[in-house]
């Protein structure tokens, strides 16, 4: 009986450390992602930074389709933003778990 026993929590406490190492690959590959994401945002910001900068050293005439440029690249730059938030947001999860 105690032997039963004994086998059962073995097999039990087994089956959590592969829940554990499950998640720990998924903590990493979500780091992956976070690396990736700030990698990203900071290209956007560098480039809304150039067009800034380009912007305020133009004449009042200005190209539409510059304009338009920039205007997605700001928002290529806040669904970045957010992206890396919710990401920022899965990791203290995971990590708040263990």
């Amino acid at each position: 009986q105690n032997e039963k026993e004994l086998q059962d929590v073995v097999k039990q406490q087994e089956e959590k450390l592969m829940q554990l190492i499950d998640k720990s690959g998924e903590v990493t590959t979500l780091k992956g992602e976070v690396s990736q994401l700030k990698r990203s945002l900071q290209r956007a910001e560098t480039e809304a930074r150039v067009l800034w900068e380009e912007m305020r050293g133009q004449e009042p005439k200005v190209d539409a389709a510059y304009i338009q440029e920039r205007v997605l690249l700001r928002q290529e730059v806040d669904k970045l933003w957010l992206l890396l938030l919710e990401k920022e947001d899965e990791n203290q999860l995971l990590s708040d778990k263990y």
